[in-house]
């Protein structure tokens, strides 16, 4: 399961998806938007069902996605969170980039 964001490129563009892997069967990948500034994501996890969820900090949904199928039985579960600069490694990043997070909380 993952949240991916990127960079917005345009106004509205789909910028970002919520993932249950693989991610390369269509099914498993939901697209949406999500603007410059603070949001807030989250899932829930349920036996057959994964929820998805945006919110804006004045907590306005801003997107939400059920996946009902490739949905994982729970196991070994662990938590990654990862910060990736993509394009020419020639080059790299010159203005920096910055996650702030201000909370991550697990509810078994």
């Amino acid at each position: 399961m993952a949240i991916e964001i990127g960079h917005p490129i345009e106004p509205n563009s789909k910028n970002a998806q919520y993932v249950v892997q693989p991610f390369y069967v269509a099914a498993n990948v939901a697209k949406i938007s999500v603007p410059v500034g603070a949001v807030t994501h989250s899932f829930r996890w349920e036996p057959g069902k994964l929820t998805f969820r945006t919110v804006s900090e004045l907590n306005q949904l801003l997107s939400e996605h059920v996946f009902t199928s490739g949905v994982p039985s729970p196991g070994v579960e662990t938590v990654r969170m990862a910060l990736y600069i993509f394009g020419n490694t020639d080059d790299p990043e010159q203005k920096g980039a910055e996650v702030v997070i201000d909370k991550f909380e697990y509810l078994p």
